[in-house]
């Protein structure tokens, strides 16, 4: 069995958000046995697995990201879209476009403080866009 979903998530603000409860609920139950794959269809965000406990985590995260990929440096040569843009893109290949996570016994066989997350490196970024395919 497979079966493929799109979905759009409602629009973030900037940051690292923990996005578990909006895939489950789309996708329903799953096959005993099997595996999901989420795809993000975007140049600009990205999707990570990560501690889901504790909310500092996730703001640690996007902290080191701003970091180690500045705003406004001058070398930037794809700026028409505003100073978060060029840094939006080099971010999220630095993190993913795609997951895979296996099913077992009709759950998502994550670790006991793994969420999944969408990593939202715009500022003003509207609904993102998620394939997201279920074998079983």
């Amino acid at each position: 069995m497979t079966e493929q979903y799109e979905i759009i998530l409602p629009p973030f603000r900037r940051g690292i958000h923990l996005i578990d409860h909006f895939i489950l609920k789309q996708i329903g139950s799953l096959p005993e046995k099997g595996l999901v794959n989420i795809f993000i269809k975007h140049t600009s965000a990205g999707l990570i697995i990560s501690e889901n406990a504790d909310p500092d985590v996730s703001n640690d995260l996007e902290k080191f990201l701003n970091k180690i990929v500045p705003e406004n440096l001058s070398w930037y040569q794809h700026t028409i879209e505003g100073p978060d843009d060029m840094p939006a893109h080099i971010k999220s290949i630095l993190t993913s476009q795609s997951l895979t996570i296996p099913i077992t016994n009709g759950k998502l066989n994550l670790g006991t403080w793994q969420g999944i997350f969408l990593c939202e490196f715009r500022n003003h970024a509207s609904g993102r866009k998620l394939v997201i395919t279920v074998f079983g």
